[in-house]
């Protein structure tokens, strides 16, 4: 997502040091002021300050402030406040940084827990909550804390993140507190409102988090979703695998799902393909195999859409059944879904 310009400006101000950072802000409105705190203080917190976001004059500082052994944020921004507004102020701008960040994310902080920590969290919620939390997470993380959870929450949690979509964002906004305050108090004993999701997004959310489980956990997954809803369960199976992972895909599977194309259909598949798509495509198959669809291409004019899909479902419907066997691996984001 592109950067604002006051998250530009934030990061530029986070490369320099306490004492310069609170000159260049001499004379600047305080609330200005509390807005650069806050953008900076969210992408901190979102692990997006980093030197490839700043402007190449500070790129070579940015880096060196990125080692955690030279670079404090919290006193860094304590500091530079305090140098700015007075202490006082300071501490207010403070107070408020971490309510608003609350109100933009609620589930910000609960990101950075540790895998243990909302592992222990989570298997004592309801869960409806855990449903909640995990389609928040990326995808790999949901399902490493779903493979560690008892059988009875995992396929009861994955039940009602089927019907997540309906969920308002001041319920999500209560439930991500309720459980950051679980993790404080964990953490302390040793141990604005979210964005609605539309109903595809949602189980093609559930389908990424179910492919990483071990195929025995997956399938009883799956299972148990097809039992409660047959016709949610279908979907969330089909959206295990769709023609936008193929970049993701392992190159042997890949090339078993291809071999029972032709030229024809290959050309046909990648009629408009993304360049990643067409670059993994072209990349399985043989010298003479990707001269021969470059050749049927040059011959198509104006091929039927439906012709096109066709094709690509021929192709997909191989890779998913390869998965149902197990035999495919995906390259995950740490974002995706």
């Amino acid at each position: 997502m592109p950067l604002t310009g006051k998250q530009k400006a934030a990061l530029l101000l986070g490369s320099l040091d306490p004492a310069t950072a609170a000159e260049m802000l001499k004379g600047v409105d305080t609330k200005i002021v509390q807005e650069l705190a806050v953008e900076l203080s969210y992408l901190d917190a979102a692990g997006q300050r980093n030197a490839r976001q700043t402007a190449e004059i500070a790129r070579q500082f940015c880096k060196s402030l990125q080692d955690q052994s030279g670079f404090h944020f919290k006193s860094f921004l304590h500091e530079m406040l305090k140098n700015t507004v007075g202490d006082d102020k300071a501490k207010q701008i403070q107070g408020d940084i971490q309510e608003l960040l609350q109100k933009r994310d609620p589930f910000l902080t609960i990101r950075s827990a540790s895998l243990d920590t909302l592992v222990a969290v989570l298997g004592t919620e309801h869960p409806q909550a855990v449903a909640v939390v995990l389609s928040e997470l990326p995808a790999k993380r949901s399902s490493e804390i779903l493979g560690r959870l008892g059988d009875g929450m995992r396929v009861s949690t994955v039940s009602r993140m089927t019907g997540i979509a309906g969920i308002t964002p001041e319920a999500k906004a209560r439930i991500a507190q309720m459980v950051q305050q679980r993790i404080e108090a964990m953490s302390a004993g040793g141990g604005a409102a979210a964005i609605q999701v539309r109903p595809d997004q949602s189980l093609r959310k559930i389908a990424v988090i179910v492919r990483n489980l071990d195929k025995g956990i997956r399938d009883g997954v799956l299972d148990a979703i097809a039992q409660k809803d047959k016709d949610v369960g279908e979907k969330v199976a089909g959206l295990m695998v769709i023609w936008e992972d193929i970049p993701s895909l392992n190159d042997r599977a890949l090339q078993q799902a291809l071999r029972g194309l032709d030229e024809r259909q290959l050309a046909l598949a990648l009629q408009g393909a993304s360049p990643q798509i067409s670059a993994k495509i072209k990349g399985n198959i043989s010298e003479r195999a990707g001269a021969l669809v470059d050749e049927e291409t040059s011959l198509m004019s104006s091929p039927k859409k439906e012709d096109i899909h066709q094709a690509r479902d021929a192709i997909v419907t191989s890779l998913q059944e390869l998965n149902k066997k197990g035999e495919l691996t995906f390259a995950e984001e740490q974002n995706d879904a």
